[in-house]
């Protein structure tokens, strides 16, 4: 296969309106990205053709719903290479999918004064859900510095372990440095302190299909507006041996076995933890987009996203009034940056008046701007869509920032 950017882009319908007069230049991926057709139209579809409640139904519509809503489980397995689609929970979204962990092990399993191990560079996702297990269980959390580029040091990583140390967590791509942790070193280093890994790959897997079996993490997170799917839909992907082991998150429908007056025995993993109606549409629309993300040209993808973030940080370094943050020449599409004397809302607002959308503040990851000595920073990040053509735009706009802030 040959990656094809204009057809890719065609496939984005949003890509064809202006904003203030001007092409869109859409450069806020880390936080979303746009949908493609498909995905679109497989939404259209089922609320004009599929849709119904599902599982338990017994007619045909509710049938057919439930057939595609466990068809997008399986075509999720998939893309996560899961050794069984009972491995695949449908949650609300990543944030959801993380503290349906943190409030399960921590009713079974934690205890006051068991550890749990994070890096600075987490997500508040990945943070605050731990931080509720501390305030309310005495739960210890433990702290993982990186470098300024996101490097980890596996040696301090393995010193932060006692016999009290039950999880790690950690991301799969930042999104603000853009590098990517040693994710399989590390859940060998956690298992052989018998911990369980943690991955949130919400950043991560945009990028191309993932290998939980080959990383050999314990727990993986997907959220579905970030893998060209819709929101309100996520995805946890769980060791079934673990997930049998955990208790429910919500109580409702679907998630029980028997309910009487005096007891309540609950369904096997997943359905133990969806309860009451799912997001079925979303799902559906999600395991088409993950379904679409296969079809593609990945190699090809991740070779242009990689030109793209080359591109975009020479084109930036060679600026003397940017400030560059996370400078791993492996790193993912995504960079931070600075201007100097500007605030970055003030940036992004006049990138905006160009037509570049991109995104200021902290990113959700306050821990390490605290690491990096600033409150915000703007961010592009790039998506298969993006061109060459509309990073040379941001870059011309950021010289308009400078003329007027500087």
């Amino acid at each position: 296969m040959t990656f094809d950017l204009t057809a890719m882009r065609a496939q984005f319908p949003i890509l064809e309106q202006e904003v203030y007069g001007k092409p869109l230049v859409y450069l806020d991926n880390a936080a979303s990205v746009q949908k493609p057709r498909a995905v679109i139209e497989r939404m259209t579809d089922v609320l004009t053709g599929g849709y119904a409640n599902v599982h338990r139904g017994l007619h045909f519509m509710s049938n057919k719903a439930t057939a595609d809503y466990e068809t997008a489980r399986e075509s999720v397995r998939k893309y996560l290479n899961a050794a069984s689609k009972d491995e695949i929970i449908f949650t609300m979204g990543g944030t959801d999918a993380i503290n349906l962990v943190a409030h399960s092990l921590g009713v079974a399993q934690l205890q006051e004064g068991d550890e749990i191990i994070l890096s600075v560079m987490e997500h508040h996702s990945n943070i605050v859900p731990w931080h509720l297990l501390r305030e309310r269980k005495g739960i210890v959390l433990k702290w993982l510095d990186v470098s300024e580029d996101g490097d980890i040091d596996l040696a301090a990583f393995e010193a932060l372990f006692s016999d009290r140390t039950k999880l790690v967590g950690v991301t799969g791509l930042s999104n603000v440095l853009g590098c990517e942790p040693p994710v399989q070193e590390m859940a060998e280093i956690a298992h052989a302190h018998n911990a369980l890994m943690l991955v949130d790959g919400c950043q991560k897997s945009v990028h191309g299909p993932v290998d939980v079996q080959a990383l050999g993490v314990d727990f993986y997170i997907l959220t579905g507006h970030k893998v060209y799917g819709p929101n309100g839909i996520g995805v946890l992907y769980g060791r079934k041996k673990i997930l049998d082991q955990m208790p429910p998150f919500r109580g409702g429908g679907e998630m029980i076995d028997k309910v009487t007056q005096d007891e309540v025995t609950y369904n096997d993993p997943p359905h133990r933890f969806e309860a009451g109606t799912p997001p079925i549409t979303e799902a559906i629309a999600l395991g088409a987009a993950v379904e679409w993300v296969m079809q593609q040209d990945i190699q090809g993808v991740q070779a242009h996203e990689r030109a793209l973030t080359d591109h975009a940080m020479e084109a930036l370094g060679a600026l003397n009034f940017i400030t560059l943050y996370g400078r791993d020449p492996e790193k993912g599409p995504v960079v931070a940056f600075n201007l100097e004397g500007a605030h970055p809302h003030d940036v992004s607002t006049i990138l905006d008046r160009s037509g570049v959308a991109v995104r200021a503040g902290h990113h959700c990851c306050q821990p390490l701007m605290h690491k990096l000595g600033v409150t915000a920073t703007a961010r592009a990040s790039f998506a298969a869509y993006n061109s060459h053509e509309e990073i040379d735009v941001f870059v011309e706009a950021l010289h308009k920032a400078h003329n007027m802030l500087g």
